[in-house]
């Protein structure tokens, strides 16, 4: 061994977005002039960087270089101690090589985002939004959610209420807001509200919404139906005020001139008036013999097979497509959806599933090859297909679909490889995905800005292949 070194001290602590300094001091025991090249190696690697990267020294002479620390203000940075080391490799003996070794201690912090999906929201009896949490400090963030608003006039349903979200990890909270009083009748009115992520011992992170509540009934019609009662009861008091007498103008016909009226016969029986007509019996009708049904049950077969027609099997449901399942959504919740159903490779199309819910699998290296999306209140959705072989199956063409109506991403050709990634976007509004890659787990919500687009998925190129996303919007 030609080489000593120390480091001074061995072990140091650092805020995540600062720096901390380390000396290396570094001794050529050797009997030759050698160069050394500094590299640092471990988990701290990537915020790690030495000066001078390389050191030259005669024999028995002792130089210093310095380890610098700059941890990022991230999610990456995690929490606690971190083992560090130099690999230092002379130029002179370079299967000499020592890596000496330390300890860096990185402080924990929190920081947490929110944001409602979508801010404002329209219903009549409730509203339904929904509300992406991030954690993008370095240690596991627990907070319990809760809602508020001015003068009470809302109730909240938020589920889950207690959340616990790993570093740079998201979730989404679906929240229901209900009117604690209807507007029968009326324009609408806007009632802001916010709800409330709150850490132990730490001041609650308020997110502002607005909840746009609707008339059961618009003015106008109400308007309508007083103007009809009104003119309805005014024609019946002046039906009873003015009510035609009706009589009778038929007169008792007496017996033509010259005619004479004769006396009963003393020989007629009281208890039977002539003038009474004798009740008739009422004829039978029988019907014809030709209708009646046969008494032995061999003119001509039971009722089941009297056509000789062949039965036929009954046929197959037709599959719910996204843009079925988002029409059915809208009529049942008025506000924006978005409904999706993915091509899982073996297992054909799944189910459409609705605003952040899971299409695709996860754990199962079940790739997606196709994706069908279709969405309401945004007018119109747009988006391609990126595959892990072909890259973008059409390049310069990009599918797209009106509000209510089927688009369609990928392909489910066999010959074609799973799904890397995607593009989508929406004319009015915004949409957000959060896609589940292999090997990477779910890589975060990202939405897009107003009438823009947002990629998803892998880094182009990485070959890894798209198993799950989440869409709102």
């Amino acid at each position: 061994m030609s080489l000593w070194t120390s480091l001074e001290p061995s072990s140091v602590t650092v805020d995540p977005g600062s720096r901390a300094t380390v000396r290396l001091r570094v001794r050529n025991t050797g009997d030759v002039v050698d160069e050394y090249r500094f590299e640092p190696v471990g988990s701290a690697a990537p915020w790690t960087t030495v000066e001078p990267p390389t050191l030259r020294l005669f024999p028995g002479t002792t130089g210093t270089v310095e380890l610098t620390f700059a941890p990022p203000r991230t999610p990456d940075a995690t929490a606690g101690p971190n083992p560090f080391a130099v690999r230092i490799t002379p130029t002179e003996h370079p299967e000499a090589v020592t890596v000496p070794e330390g300890n860096l201690t990185i402080t924990p912090f929190t920081e947490v985002r929110a944001e409602l999906v979508p801010p404002t929201v329209k219903g009549r009896f409730r509203g339904r939004p929904r509300l992406a949490i991030d954690n993008i400090g370095n240690t596991k963030l627990t907070a319990s959610l809760s809602g508020s608003d001015n003068g009470d006039r809302l109730s909240y349903e938020l589920q889950p209420g207690n959340v616990q979200i790993e570093p740079g990890r998201a979730v989404f909270v679906n929240t229901t807001l209900r009117p604690r009083q209807i507007i029968w009748f009326g324009s609408k009115e806007e009632q802001p509200y916010a709800l409330n992520v709150q850490r132990s011992g730490a001041v609650p992170l308020s997110v502002d919404g607005t909840f746009v509540q609707r008339g059961f009934l618009p003015r106008w019609l109400a308007t309508a139906l007083s103007l009809m009662l009104a003119v309805a009861i005014a024609f019946v008091m002046i039906w009873l005020t003015y009510k035609p007498q009706v009589r009778s103008l038929a007169q008792p016909k007496t017996e033509e001139a010259g005619v004479s009226t004769l006396a009963p016969s003393p020989s007629a029986t009281p208890s039977a008036p002539a003038l009474v007509p004798t009740p008739t019996a009422p004829a039978v009708v029988e019907a014809p013999a030709s209708s009646q049904a046969p008494a032995g049950g061999s003119g001509g077969g039971s009722g089941d097979s009297g056509g000789g027609g062949e039965s036929k099997a009954p046929a197959e449901p037709k599959q719910e497509t996204a843009a079925d399942a988002v029409l059915k959504l809208a009529a049942r919740s008025d506000g924006r959806h978005i409904c999706y159903r993915a091509y899982v490779a073996d297992n054909g199309w799944q189910d459409p599933v609705c605003d952040g819910a899971i299409a695709g699998t996860t754990g199962k290296t079940l790739p997606i090859k196709a994706l069908n999306i279709a969405t309401a209140g945004t007018g119109g959705v747009r988006g391609n297909g990126a595959h892990v072989v072909e890259g973008w199956y059409t390049k310069d063409k990009w599918s797209s679909a009106a509000d209510g109506v089927d688009m369609y991403i990928g392909q489910t050709k066999e010959a074609v490889s799973p799904m890397e990634g995607f593009t989508i976007g929406v004319t009015d509004g915004s949409v957000c995905q959060n896609p589940h890659v292999q090997d990477r787990g779910w890589l975060g919500v990202g939405c897009t800005k107003p009438a823009d687009w947002i990629y998803g998925g892998s880094v182009m190129g990485a070959g890894l292949q798209l198993e799950a996303v989440r869409f709102t919007v």
